[in-house]
Parts: structure tokens; C-alpha cells; sequence
């Protein structure tokens, strides 16, 4: 049985109508010794029928999702739904607040937390939350992100394969309403520390999503995650209203596979990209080289793509060091 959470609120989960208000962590630091981190959280309900969970601020540098929920939260009336919306725009708040990936806390990354720790560090205590209290609720999950301040991606939707068919399945058919331009299949699945993995082991239908990054916000991607919330919120069967779906754009199915679809860099210096965000490339082509300024007789050093593919996300800072990542591909699904 899970350890019950230290982190407090005067949410009902039950109570029928709309609540504003916040998770609150105990935090006893010098400036505060009884203190809190108060994270915020909406709670929607209205009869019975499903609850669908939307999370954003799962890194703080990545703001689209952190937006739409957040004009969500002030939009979203109980007459609009039947069922439960529980919306989190902010989760790991330390890391949203400091618009940064990581906690200023603890240096937690809260999407390499789960199922967490009710008393570890806040990070940690916060993904023990979503994932023994907030997941067990829910039928529906969706967590918003986008590149963050050091990766430009081509916005998509995405979901993951649990390896549960009729899960995959049912996850499947809400990446094709939620209808991006662009659609994700994680197929190439290491890391289980995720939320989206969290929520997999709970049987959610989940989806995630890269929906911008470089640090920046873009338009056309709000825009295009505005309108595939709905058509999630839609899908799931919450919203009162019986209209059907709209009339679906047309989506282009992609998946990674492998670790080959990703570049890394070998040393470090300065990275010239040698082709666009959105490029389709073969194997053998450069992704681009690195410079040594301190040393400028010296050769760049090249990367190359492992696979074919097409050139879904980049990264935004110029200096690298060994290891990071330079760029990765998507390749379209069989």
C-alpha cells in the first residue's frame, strides 16, 4: 500500500461545482519554518461521468501547456461537462515559477520522479501525489509539454505504448481526435520514471505532446493545443454538449523506435546545425558539427544521423558538451 502524502488541501474531490484553489506541501525553510508550497489545482464537477486529468508545468520552461490550462482553469464552467476536469497548469511550481526544467529546490526534473516519494524532496513528494492520488481518479490524462528553453521540436501529440493493447489501443484513437498536424507514437520506451509511464501502470488513456519550445511561446502551437484539448475533452465523453467531433484535419503518424533515431554530441565546443527543423534526411547525413573556438585551427568535429528519418527536433543552444543531445528523428509508422 502506498505511504499516505504530506501534501494537504481543502479541495473535495466529491464536491459537485468548480474549485479554485491549492495543493499545499510543507516546506520549512529559514524564512518560514511552518511554510508551504502552495501548487495550484481547478477541480470541475458536475454529475457523473468521467474525469480527465490535464497537466502542465511538468518543466517549468515549457509555457504553451502552461498557457492553455491556465485559460482553461477560468473558462471551464460545471455546465460544460459531465463528469470531473482536473486541471494542475503549473505541477512541479518551484520549476514553473523559475522558468526552469529542473526545481530550484532540489534540482528535481518531476518527469524523472515518478511514482515518487512522500518524503523525499519536493519533486519527488509532488509526483508521489499525482501518481497515488490525482492518477487513481482519473480515466483520462493528458500532460503538456513542449522543448523546453534547450530544444526546438515540430509541435505534436503524442502517446506511448504501454505494451497494454487495448490500452494502446484506446490511446491510439485519442491521438487521432486530439488531431495535430503531426502525431507521436513512442515506441522506444527506457525510461519508466515518466508521468505519461506513471499513468500507463494506472490504465489511463494518456497523452503528452511536444508543443513548441526554444524558451519562447508560439502562437500557431497555442493555437493548435487550444483546439486539441477540446477535441481530447470532447473525446473523452465530459463535455455535456453531444456534438460530434469536429471534422478531423488530417494527421501525420510518426513514431521513434530506437536510440538510433537520436544524435548526440561527442565533444564539446560550439554546434553548427546542418539542416532544418522539419528536414527529411538518410543515414550517414550530418546533423551538423562542432566548432572549437578556443582552439580555431582544429577540424569541427562532425554528428550524423544514425537512420533515416525526419528531423523532428533540434536543439537550441548553441554551445554543447559530450553527450548532449543535437537532434532526433521521427520516422512514419508502418
Amino acid at each position: 500500500m502506498s505511504q499516505p502524502s504530506m501534501i494537504f488541501t481543502d479541495v473535495d474531490y466529491g464536491r459537485q461545482g468548480k474549485q479554485v484553489d491549492w495543493l499545499n506541501l510543507p516546506h520549512s525553510v529559514t524564512r518560514s519554518a511552518y511554510g508551504a508550497i502552495s501548487i495550484p489545482i481547478a477541480v470541475i464537477r458536475n454529475g457523473d461521468g468521467p474525469t480527465v486529468f490535464l497537466m502542465a508545468g511538468n518543466h517549468g520552461d515549457e509555457y504553451e501547456g502552461q498557457i492553455v490550462l491556465a485559460k482553461l482553469v477560468r473558462e471551464l464552467e460545471p455546465a460544460h461537462i459531465k463528469g470531473r476536469v482536473i486541471i494542475l497548469p503549473a505541477a512541479n511550481l518551484p520549476a514553473a515559477m523559475d522558468g526552469a526544467r529542473v526545481s530550484p529546490i532540489d534540482q528535481g526534473n518531476l518527469n524523472r520522479a515518478f511514482p515518487g516519494d512522500p518524503h523525499g524532496t519536493p519533486t519527488f513528494a509532488i509526483a508521489h501525489y499525482i501518481d497515488s492520488i490525482l492518477y487513481p481518479m482519473a480515466d483520462f490524462h493528458h500532460d503538456l509539454h513542449s522543448g523546453g528553453s534547450s530544444l526546438r521540436y515540430m509541435p505534436f501529440c503524442s502517446m506511448r505504448n504501454s505494451g497494454d493493447a487495448a490500452l494502446d489501443a484506446r490511446s491510439l484513437a485519442a491521438l487521432r481526435a486530439f488531431d495535430a498536424p503531426l502525431s507521436m507514437v513512442w515506441a522506444y520506451n527506457p525510461e519508466n520514471r515518466l508521468a505519461g509511464a506513471a499513468a500507463a501502470r494506472r490504465g489511463l488513456v494518456s497523452l503528452g505532446g511536444e508543443f513548441g519550445g526554444g524558451g519562447h511561446v508560439d502562437r500557431s502551437s497555442l493555437a493548435m493545443l487550444d483546439r486539441g484539448v477540446r477535441n481530447f475533452l470532447q473525446f473523452s465523453g465530459v463535455m455535456a454538449n453531444a456534438e460530434p467531433l469536429p471534422a478531423p484535419r488530417g494527421t501525420r503518424m510518426v513514431e521513434v523506435s530506437s536510440r538510433d533515431h537520436y544524435v548526440y554530441a561527442t565533444e564539446a565546443g560550439l554546434l553548427e546545425p546542418l539542416v532544418d527543423l522539419g528536414a527529411e534526411v538518410k543515414q550517414g547525413d550530418l546533423a551538423g558539427q562542432i566548432h572549437f573556438v578556443d582552439n580555431p585551427a582544429r577540424a569541427p568535429v562532425p554528428c550524423f544521423f544514425r537512420r533515416a528519418g525526419m528531423v523532428v527536433c533540434q536543439r537550441h543552444f548553441g554551445r554543447v558538451v559530450r553527450g548532449d543531445c543535437v537532434a532526433h528523428l521521427a520516422t512514419d509508422c508502418a
